[in-house]
C-alpha cells in the first residue's frame, strides 16, 4: 500500500482539532475554532499561517484572491466548518486552495457536532 501524503503532519493537526473541539465544545462559529487552532499549534509548535492570500489573475490581471483558513508548515492547508456536513462544494473548495496555493494536501475540519468530522483532500 502507498504511503500517505503528509501522513505524520495530517496526525498531528486532527489531534490539535481534538484537543480544540474537547476544549471549546461543538458549534461555535467557524473563526472560533480557527483562532483556537491556532492557539494550540502554538503551544504544540506547529509552524502555520492564517488567511494567508493567494491572488489569481487572468491574462497577466488580477481578478480575485483565495484565501484558505490555515496552511501548516507550508505543507497542508486548513479549512474549518461548522457546517451539518462536509460537501462535494466544501470539497471543491479545497481543491481550488490546493491548485492556487500549490499543495497537495489539505484537510477539512468540521466542529459542528460532538464527534469531531474531518477528511483528507489530495490534489
Amino acid at each position: 500500500m502507498a504511503e500517505l501524503i503528509e501522513a505524520e503532519l495530517v496526525y498531528k493537526i486532527v489531534g490539535c482539532a481534538m484537543k480544540v473541539h474537547n476544549e471549546i465544545g461543538h458549534g461555535m462559529r467557524e473563526k472560533t475554532y480557527e483562532r483556537g487552532l491556532c492557539v494550540e499549534f502554538k503551544h504544540q509548535s506547529v509552524a502555520f499561517s492564517q488567511q494567508k492570500v493567494y491572488p489569481i489573475y487572468y491574462r497577466g490581471e488580477k481578478i480575485d484572491d483565495y484565501i484558505p483558513d490555515l496552511e501548516v508548515e507550508d505543507r497542508v492547508i486548513v479549512d474549518t466548518k461548522t457546517v451539518e456536513t462536509i460537501t462535494d462544494e466544501h470539497r471543491g473548495q479545497i481543491l481550488n486552495y490546493l491548485r492556487v496555493s500549490k499543495r497537495r494536501v489539505g484537510l477539512i475540519l468540521n466542529f459542528k457536532h460532538p464527534k469531531l468530522q474531518w477528511e483528507r483532500i489530495v490534489l
